[in-house]
């Protein structure tokens, strides 16, 4: 009775020490995705704008790439956690994020971490 009794207490505690770890460790990543993707997004939408000013070949070509990413970005699925092809989807939009970057010759690296995160040129 007690070993059952004990399992059950340890079951239920497991549990909620489980769902409150899972919740802290969910808001993290949730909080890193949005933070890389909001700096690609403003990166991306300053960009379109500083091109538009001067319409040429060379920048159609830049300003359809920049188009191409703030689409992606806009349905990427932030409010869906179980979305099976997450993952997928943000390495897309961080390999277009690259592409833009090389057509428009700028070094970037975006890091996150507890010191600082940034996006730097």
């Amino acid at each position: 009775r007690f070993h059952g009794q004990g399992y059950q207490e340890g079951y239920a505690e497991g549990s909620h020490v489980g769902v409150v770890e899972g919740q802290r460790c969910g808001l993290l990543h949730g909080a890193k995705i949005g933070s890389e993707i909001g700096c690609y997004l403003g990166f991306a939408l300053t960009w379109q704008c500083l091109l538009q000013k001067s319409v040429d070949e060379k920048n159609s070509k830049k300003i359809r790439a920049l188009d191409s990413l703030i689409g992606m970005i806009k349905k990427f699925p932030y409010e869906d956690p179980t979305y099976d092809k997450l993952q997928e989807d943000l390495e897309k939009i961080r390999g277009k994020f690259k592409q833009v970057c090389s057509m428009l010759n700028i070094q970037s690296g975006f890091r996150i971490g507890t010191d600082r995160s940034s996006l730097t040129f």
